[in-house]
């Protein structure tokens, strides 16, 4: 799979995804201030993942109807159970992340909004 790690997210989680051979990109190398919007476009046109903290893709998305290609979004999750949480979360819906799904995962639970 093809990801784009939002600043907000964090380098361990892109590592990890790149040692497991996924084709991985940070926001931060290009511009650390890059708008969401902007994230958004770039994930859309490479066909790539995002993976993020932030909510306000959901109105992107959700409100405004931007185009995406799937998102990983980590709710109130605190940094030391970020990482295990994306493990899980790949491990599980790596077909609907391939498929375009938006999946929100949180301490107490994994939801999965599919295209």
């Amino acid at each position: 799979m093809k990801f784009l790690i939002d600043v907000c997210a964090g380098q361990t989680i892109g590592d990890w995804l790149s040692q497991q051979g996924h084709d991985v990109l940070f926001v931060r190398v290009r511009n650390p201030r890059m708008a969401d919007e902007d994230i958004l476009a770039w994930a859309f046109s490479e066909k790539r993942i995002v993976v993020t903290i932030d909510k306000d893709f959901g109105k992107l998305i959700f409100v405004l109807g931007k185009q995406h290609s799937g998102m990983i979004r980590l709710a109130s999750v605190p940094r030391k159970a970020r990482l295990k949480l994306v493990q899980q979360i790949v491990a599980m819906h790596a077909k609907d992340l391939e498929n375009g799904a938006i999946v929100t995962g949180s301490l107490s639970k994994i939801r999965v909004r599919r295209n």
